[in-house]
């Protein structure tokens, strides 16, 4: 089975600013399964569950079947690990089978960047996830948001919407990160990375 996790903050004033744009992907992921009529339909259709926002299906992607969960945790962005920890120890998974979808502002608007593991870089909704499953041995693919210029507070940057300039940019962004998601579903990280990373770069 394969765990979906795209962080954000729960609550209508949220939607639509960066630090969300892990439930976009998630959101684009379950229109592209079939599971939604349109990207902005899983809030409707998913059940509350795992201290968040869930929906499951059996997915057939490269020739692969998986069971997927798609989850988006409504506990805070602060308090993502107690959401994964809690779907994660209902299946019994490991940590490999996760993929944490989230905002990156080392990255330009636009980029996306999928790895096997590594630190949280400052970002507190990974910091919560490496605190509850006591690793970071997890795969992540990263949306860039571009950093926030001149004395702008990070704090506040991250919960502002994009600029005019930046929508079409993440939109696209968003869209690559669902097919690199299908991608780690079927055929898992390494080839994602290989297919995604690789592209993102030209």
């Amino acid at each position: 089975m394969k765990l979906l996790v795209g962080l954000g903050n729960p609550g209508r004033e949220y939607v639509g600013t960066r630090h969300n744009v892990g439930y976009d992907v998630v959101d684009a992921v379950a229109h592209r399964l079939g599971l939604v009529d349109s990207p902005d339909g899983f809030n409707r259709k998913a059940r509350s569950n795992f201290d968040g926002l869930a929906m499951d299906c059996v997915a057939t992607v490269g020739g692969t079947t998986e069971k997927v969960l798609l989850l988006k945790p409504t506990t805070f962005m602060n308090l993502s690990g107690k959401a994964v920890q809690s779907a994660m120890a209902f299946y019994q998974l490991a940590p490999t089978d996760i993929l944490v979808a989230l905002d990156d502002m080392a990255l330009p608007c636009g980029r996306i960047r999928l790895r096997a593991g590594g630190s949280s870089g400052g970002h507190n909704g990974l910091r919560d996830i490496e605190r509850a499953l006591g690793s970071a041995d997890y795969p992540r693919l990263r949306i860039g948001i571009d950093a926030p210029v001149g004395r702008v507070p990070w704090k506040d940057y991250v919960l502002t919407r994009f600029s005019e300039s930046q929508r079409p940019l993440v939109a696209e962004a968003v869209d690559r990160a669902a097919m690199a998601t299908l991608k780690w579903i079927g055929a898992g990280i390494g080839p994602a990375m290989t297919e995604y990373n690789v592209k993102d770069d030209r």
